[in-house]
């Protein structure tokens, strides 16, 4: 008996190992299973890229640049940087791991618009209702379609 309860002690102990080595491995990777989730679930992309089209996408430069520049200021690099062999300065090694970011969202912008993710998150735009000007159209007063009040001197 003492030999069983050592060894459900043991699996509970590697169990407990097992899953510090996960969370240990997979917590560094959080922020940017955040960021596709984010871009993926909470963001209409839909309207968004009606948004870009009409020059939204001078804005997201904007704010790409301002990204790079604080960033590169706020962590400067050692100037050891490889970058496939190459060695780059702090402010281009910046700009590729934004360029990325912006990659990643924009993939996730391409499966929710390819209806990937239509079965866990419907996109339900909401339905404008008619302005009534201010008086009660449409219940029993007789107003035509196009409010033509010209010449009609008040209500019928």
């Amino acid at each position: 008996m003492d030999a069983l309860l050592k060894s459900i002690i043991d699996v509970g102990q590697s169990l407990w190992d097992l899953l510090g080595a996960l969370v240990s491995v997979l917590l560094p990777w959080t922020p940017l299973a955040a960021w596709i989730v984010f871009w993926l679930f909470a963001v209409n992309w839909v309207r968004l890229r009606e948004t870009l089209a009409k020059g939204g996408w001078v804005g997201l430069v904007l704010i790409g640049s301002v990204m790079v520049l604080v960033w590169g200021n706020v962590a400067p690099g050692t100037g050891t940087f490889d970058f496939f062999g190459l060695h780059v300065s702090n402010f281009v090694e910046k700009t590729v791991y934004v360029s990325g970011l912006y990659v990643i969202m924009f993939l996730a912008g391409a499966l929710q618009l390819s209806g990937f993710c239509a079965n866990c998150c419907p996109v339900n735009e909401p339905v404008l209702i008619a302005e009534s000007h201010g008086h009660d159209a449409g219940h029993g007063h007789g107003h035509d379609a196009g409010h033509g009040h010209a010449g009609s001197g008040g209500h019928h």
